[in-house]
């Protein structure tokens, strides 16, 4: 039987150890995380995406969990509202919380897959894995489906394949003193942007505050710092902003991250895959990461199992999918810099 690592227990790594145990593998999921992550926005599927969800088992479910977003008011610098943007803008017709979506998709493999909770990988050669706190063992198969920040792919495949696209933020939750109802607010001004809606929760307001930078080092930095650069941002504007700000300084769910991609010019190395944003992000503005890690995990499982020879495998997942990362990179290039240009 073929023993297969994991890491990374979000959508693209149960997604991936759902097909293969189902065709006979055995499948480890580390996950670095304690639990399953209740954080992250919601979700939406586009295209094939659909089709995976059918074959998961979960379509029906997943429609249910619908936050029935509506359109977006696209308001001015003053706050008065200046046009609609259709749903379609910023979720597709289907959108859910993504911890809803990482919830199913670990029932559905826990009786299958062996999930192993606050631990991660420090070594990998060849099928030989170490790890930061289990018993080292080995692998026929290592696959990092851990995230645009992978530590799977820093291990193999080196510290380089992160590429900034000129943006980053901050989003928290507030109560809706706006009454918002199934859909949001957009400001935009210099660069700067400021996303308000309210869907899954209607007593919550989800916050995202996004600004140009150079560079995605701030997210790294303390709370302190990075709640400094958004109201250098931020400063001087009116409307909603200056409540915004004092709202960010309480908020027990503030989480800075920058707007990057996933760059590399290959997705696997010897006994070891990348899949989803691990190996090739396109971004959040894309609005096709979860899109892309279920395509992803099933397109790798079907080769894999078609094959006897994993490397061959794993070339033809790449021949195959990057195509369609290349489109999705582009769409995400493209709103990131619609997000941050400055009026001529």
């Amino acid at each position: 039987m073929t023993k297969v690592l994991i890491s990374g227990a979000s959508v693209a790594g149960p997604a991936l150890a759902y097909f293969l145990t189902a065709a006979g593998y055995h499948v480890t999921v580390v996950e670095r995380a304690l639990d399953l992550r209740d954080s992250g926005y919601a979700v939406d599927f586009r295209g094939d995406a659909f089709a995976v969800l059918a074959d998961l088992g979960i379509e029906d479910r997943v429609r249910g969990l619908d936050t029935r977003m509506r359109g977006t008011t696209v308001v001015d610098k003053a706050g008065r509202p200046i046009g609609e943007l259709p749903r379609e803008v910023f979720s597709s017709d289907l959108e859910v919380p993504k911890r809803e979506l990482t919830r199913l998709l670990h029932e559905v493999t826990a009786d299958r897959v062996r999930y192993v909770f606050g631990d991660s990988i420090t070594s990998i050669r060849d099928g030989h894995v170490e790890f930061e706190r289990g018993p080292a063992a080995e692998y026929d198969l290592v696959i990092g489906a851990d995230g645009v920040r992978s530590n799977v792919r820093r291990l193999v495949f080196g510290p380089d394949g992160l590429v900034h696209l000129g943006m980053s933020g901050v989003g928290f939750s507030l109560p809706n003193h706006l009454g918002l109802d199934h859909g949001g607010l957009l400001w935009q001004h210099n660069g700067a942007a400021v996303y308000l809606c309210s869907a899954a929760e209607p007593e919550r307001l989800t916050v995202g505050m996004s600004f140009a930078t150079d560079s995605p080092k701030l997210e790294r930095r303390p709370r302190a710092e990075q709640e400094a650069a958004v109201r250098a941002a931020f400063a001087g504007y009116g409307w909603e902003i200056p409540d915004l700000l004092d709202a960010m300084a309480t908020a027990d769910d503030f989480r800075f991250d920058s707007t990057c991609q996933v760059r590399i010019d290959r997705w696997s190395r010897g006994r070891v895959a990348l899949v989803g944003d691990a190996g090739y992000c396109a971004a959040p503005t894309s609005g096709m990461g979860t899109s892309q890690a279920l395509t992803g995990a099933r397109t790798l499982a079907r080769l894999l199992v078609s094959s006897d020879d994993h490397e061959a495998a794993f070339a033809a997942y790449e021949r195959e999918l990057r195509p369609y990362v290349a489109e999705n990179q582009e769409l995400g290039r493209a709103h990131a810099q619609s997000l941050t240009a400055t009026p001529a």
